[in-house]
């Protein structure tokens, strides 16, 4: 099969690998889109460690199953594949299993590719009237759709209902969509990047600025460099909320003292539960996040030139969704 190979830092290559088989108990996916994450780029840019070259990244997927009790369904894939025995498993929580797994990780190939294998459990069906491409969509915003739901269930129900979301990625803007879709109406996003804050104006319908400005009693980090955590500390009123999900670097950026002064909430949130990438896929069948027009799609063969034009700032959209196919 044909898969795009992550061989060393800013270095991918497209070329044939050894065709897969499904694992014991497992289906085998053919893929017909997958996006391009962050942690993807991390990956690419040779700053995360649990991704070490040679490698098949990619985790936003979506395809058919070929062969098996399930030959011909249309699927969104949960990337995350937990044992569901401990107790993080069995108390809803399989994110925080210790013994996860996730596609793009060792030992499980990622979806840059034209086939993976994946479990049952890990498989939501995908209705004909959806397209593979917005279904693919359900990982990232799967992403937001919990950090959201963790950020308005630690808000006081005294504070008002508005937010600001650091980033105007697919995270950033998935943070919005699922804000709004559980009744936040007041958004704003921060986007530092002019030729991305206008799509996300004129196409996205969405409030972007280019800094923050004001007070917020709820704050989506979805960049997670020290600069957002600095402006997350500075900008969240007293008793707020801050919800960190983006993984751009480690440390720094935290005003504790004023966090600790003014009670304000931090919390650090990882992927989804099980229940949450049900929950969002099916908000996407209902039509409840949007139109999903802001995504660009290219064959998996040009996935190094789409690295590289992310790497540089040259796309406007949120999101490049691969076609191995094309």
């Amino acid at each position: 099969m044909k898969a795009l190979i992550y061989e060393g830092v800013e270095t991918l290559a497209y070329r044939d690998v050894p065709d897969i088989t499904a694992r014991d108990g497992e289906h085998l996916i053919r893929i017909a889109a997958v996006g391009i994450c962050g942690s993807d780029m991390h990956a690419y840019l040779g700053h995360d460690a649990r991704r070490p070259a040679p490698l098949i990244l990619g985790h936003e997927a979506a395809g058919v199953v070929q062969g098996g009790p399930m030959d011909g369904t249309r699927v969104t894939i949960n990337p995350l594949v937990t044992c569901g025995t401990c107790p993080a498993c069995t108390s809803a929580r399989e994110n925080l299993c210790p013994t996860r797994q996730i596609i793009s990780m060792e030992p499980r190939p990622g979806a840059f590719a034209q086939f993976v294998s994946m479990p049952a459990s890990n498989l939501v069906t995908v209705p004909d009237a959806v397209p593979l491409d917005k279904a693919s969509l359900a990982e990232p915003l799967a992403v937001s759709w919990h950090a959201a739901r963790l950020a308005l269930a630690a808000l006081h129900p005294s504070m008002d209902r508005k937010a600001l979301v650091l980033g105007g990625g697919a995270i950033g803007l998935a943070a919005s969509l699922a804000l709004k879709a559980m009744g936040i109406a007041d958004v704003t996003i921060v986007e530092p990047n002019t030729t991305r804050r206008a799509f996300l104006t004129d196409t996205c319908r969405e409030t972007a600025v280019a800094a923050p400005d004001g007070m917020y009693p709820l704050i989506i980090d979805a960049v997670g460099y020290a600069a957002t955590r600095a402006a997350a500390s500075a900008h969240a009123v007293p008793g707020g909320v801050i919800t960190h999900v983006g993984l751009g670097e480690d440390t720094g950026g935290l005003d504790v003292r004023r966090m600790t002064l003014q009670e304000i909430t931090f919390i650090g949130t990882y992927t989804y539960t099980a229940q949450d990438f049900r929950d969002t896929a099916q908000a996407i069948f209902d039509g409840r996040l949007g139109p999903l027009d802001w995504f660009q799609t290219r064959p998996l063969a040009e996935g190094a030139a789409a690295f590289h034009d992310l790497r540089n700032g040259a796309v406007a959209t949120p999101k490049i969704v691969l076609d191995p196919w094309a």
